[in-house]
């Protein structure tokens, strides 16, 4: 009797070959996508912005550009509103662009314009405290990039909803300076939610605040201290750059045009003063005490630009997450006491990353009706032609 040698007999073998191709081609589509759409997606569309110009350059002034990001409404999901992944999702999204941004476009300062929270008007000291630390690691920057926040109404509040404990709470984690200069530029970061208007403790706080700073870059613009100004530090001599989450006062946003700005039908809706914008008094007090040359704010979640009062632009900031938009996008400053070019770098659409992963799936599927027969190889399918071709 012949003996029998064990393994694979040649059919066993080409079947082992096969599959082990075909797992192969398999692994290298899931991750080429899961890379594309996670990582190199951010990278490409990044890329392409750049800083805008300002019309004077810098060595002829003399003055010093200060490169600086403008984001709003990151919503970051808390406990109760927030399915974890929605919550997953969302944010490796942000952290993905806004790292990337950092790597990419190298700015000097960052402003987030309030709503950095989704829950920070209900959230307990222990939910507060892991939405903090995510918000960190989110947003993490070198040290000789600043970071600076302003408050918004999902942060401590509406009015109604706003305290003491809650302001305090946020101060704690990000400076509560309202006043911040450098490289000759003033910037003014207004606790917007606050100016209510009514009287109320925190209100008349707020109001004192600016008005000390209004009386500070008034000072600043006499050229000999004297008088109520002899003792008040001085600030750079520029018109300031106010900052806030709610916008001025408007009508709607029916004047607002653009890619990503308010959908059509949503433009002409009257928005409601001290919910959707701030009441025409305290727009009027702002422009009044601290007489800006740009405003920029958030809130809307969609861009928009308006004029207020002898031609002063305000820039709605759309939101950074994909939560509230397809397309998020945030602005680019180049800024000098004197000058300032705005320019918007989009972010990658959600329907681009979710198209990506469909052809994927797409392809797969081919991949594994090819192989097991039910489906012509494409390659041995167009051979097949062209020899037919040939042929005839």
């Amino acid at each position: 009797m012949a003996p029998i040698r064990p393994g694979f007999g040649n059919q066993d073998l080409c079947l082992l070959k096969r599959r082990s191709f075909l797992l192969l081609k398999l692994t290298a589509v899931v991750f080429a996508t899961v890379l594309f759409c996670e990582f190199l997606i951010y990278y490409l569309v990044i890329f392409r912005c750049d800083w805008p110009e300002v019309k004077t350059p810098a060595h002829e002034s003399g003055q010093k550009t200060l490169k600086a990001m403008f984001l709003a409404d990151t919503h970051l999901l808390g406990e109760v509103r927030g399915h974890w992944l929605d919550k997953l999702r969302r944010e490796w999204q942000m952290e993905r662009a806004f790292q990337t941004a950092l790597w990419l476009l190298q700015p000097e300062v960052v402003f987030i314009l309030g709503d950095i929270f989704d829950e920070g008007k209900w959230s307990s000291p222990q939910a507060w405290a892991d939405d903090v630390q995510r918000f960190q690691k989110i947003f993490r920057h070198p040290r000789h990039v600043q970071l600076k926040v302003v408050a918004g109404n999902h942060d401590i509040g509406f009015h109604y909803q706003m305290s003491t404990y809650k302001i305090k709470r946020f101060e704690k984690v990000f400076n509560p300076k309202r006043l911040f200069s450098w490289k000759g530029t003033n910037f003014v970061m207004v606790n917007s939610v606050a100016l209510e208007g009514d009287g109320c403790h925190i209100c008349s706080e707020a109001e004192a605040e600016l008005l000390e700073i209004s009386h500070q870059l008034n000072c600043s613009r006499e050229e000999h201290g004297s008088g109520p100004c002899q003792d008040v530090p001085l600030l750079p001599v520029s018109a300031p750059v106010l900052l806030q989450h709610f916008p001025l006062y408007r009508r709607s946003d029916a004047n607002c045009s653009g890619e990503d700005a308010a959908p059509l039908e949503e433009r002409g809706i009257p928005f409601k003063e001290r919910y959707d914008v701030l009441s025409r008094e305290a727009s009027q007090q702002l422009l009044w005490w601290l007489q800006p040359r740009l405003i920029l704010s958030g809130h809307t979640h969609s861009a928009c630009e308006v004029l207020h009062g002898a031609g002063i632009p305000e820039i709605s900031v759309p939101s950074f997450s994909w939560r509230n938009r397809n397309n998020p996008s945030f602005i680019m400053g180049s800024m000098t006491p004197t000058e300032y070019a705005l320019a918007k770098c989009y972010l990658p659409q959600e329907t681009t990353v979710l198209a990506t992963y469909c052809v994927a799936v797409a392809l797969l599927v081919v991949l594994l009706l090819v192989h097991s027969g039910l489906l012509p190889s494409p390659f041995l399918f167009g051979w097949n032609l062209l020899r037919k071709f040939k042929t005839t």
